[in-house]
Formats: structure tokens, sequence, C-alpha cells
């Protein structure tokens, strides 16, 4: 259930949002952001502290995709005024936004675990007191496989992808990198420990 534009504008008034903590997960296309996300949504089914956004996208869902929710350009324009969104950001020709209430899980202690931009990262951590920045990557040969596979492109656009991937370097102490070249397991457990982390943060929060 989103918040409505006038809780969103109260929030926005007493930026940075505390308590609670935002994971924002980033990495090349074909890195498997999804993959290791759906893990662990999996691992800590039942976890109430957890909140895992559901985007909204200016592009149909289909089942090579994340399950998200779509709205046409102009519907998200519309909801953008209206204050529906904590952040939108474009790319790759669409437009992204994270729904408004994500600001609402943070402030009351939840840690939201989000796909999001490189590109966003710096507004993200003016918005939240408590950032973990989890970057999941994996080897180039790995990626260009993956996003072959996926078949939304043509080969200039898969290299163009690649190119971008190593475009943005994200550096501090709150910046995880996880390699997503091998099992899902593997990464998906060094990303559990990630939220673990954030839980316990947020825990500590709520005491102070």
């Amino acid at each position: 259930m989103m918040v409505s534009a006038l809780i969103e504008r109260e929030l926005a008034e007493s930026l940075p949002i505390r308590n609670g903590v935002f994971v924002a997960v980033v990495g090349p296309s074909g890195a498997g952001k999804d993959t290791v996300i759906g893990y662990a949504k999996a691992r800590f089914a039942g976890e109430t502290r957890l909140e895992f956004v559901r985007r909204v996208i200016t592009r149909a869902s289909d089942a090579a995709s994340e399950d998200h929710d779509t709205l046409a350009d102009a519907a998200f324009a519309e909801a953008e005024a209206d204050g529906a969104f904590s952040l939108c950001w474009d790319a790759h020709g669409l437009r992204y936004g994270l729904p408004a209430d994500v600001d609402w899980a943070v402030a009351n202690g939840h840690v939201a675990v989000a796909n999001v931009s490189r590109a966003v990262i710096p507004a993200l951590r003016e918005r939240y007191a408590n950032m973990a920045v989890v970057e999941i990557t994996a080897a180039p040969e790995i990626l260009a496989e993956r996003l072959a596979a996926r078949g939304r492109e043509s080969r200039g656009e898969v290299l163009a992808r690649l190119a971008r991937s190593t475009s943005v370097k994200l550096t501090g102490p709150d910046v995880t990198s996880i390699d997503n070249s091998g099992d899902k397991e593997t990464a998906g457990e060094r990303f559990a420990e990630v939220l673990r982390k954030a839980m316990a943060c947020s825990d500590l929060s709520d005491m102070i």
C-alpha cells in the first residue's frame, strides 16, 4: 500500500530518514541481482523486518525479467507528480521508481531491499541515514553469456551494456562486493549475511 503524497512530503522534510536501513543492490545487467534477491527472499520468508521492494517500471512484465509493477510513460509521470515514488531514475530507455512507502518502512525501523541503478547511490545516501550497498558482479564472459541468453538485445546492445558496467565505480565503507559467477547459493548466503547485519543495525537504531 502506497503512503499518501502528504506523508511522503513530510518525510522528505526530515531527511535523512533514520531508524531502519536501505539496502541498495546494484551491478551490471546479467550479474544475477534478481536471482540473489530471490534467494534471500526465500531464505528469510516470514521475516517481518525485511521489505523486498517491488519496483515500478515502464516495461511490461515477462517471464525473463523481474516481477515488477508496470506503468505506461504518461501514467508514470502522473504518479511521480503525485508523490507516489520515493526515488525515480531513467535507464536503458525506461523509467524506474521505488514506491513512496519505502520511506515509511525505513522510518519505522525496517530493512528495505531494492535493485537500483548505481547512478542513484549518491541520492540514496542523502535520503537514508543507514545504507548498505551490495554490488553483485560476475566475470565478463558470464555476463555476456547471460545477456545473450535473454534474447532481448542485439549483440551491439549487449556490448554497450557491458561497457557501461565498468563506467561507474563504487567506493565507501558501506559497499560490499559479491561475485555471482558461480552457484547462487554461495552468492546468496553472502547476501544473507549483509541482510542480517542490516537487521542488527536496525535493532540498534530502534534503541537510540
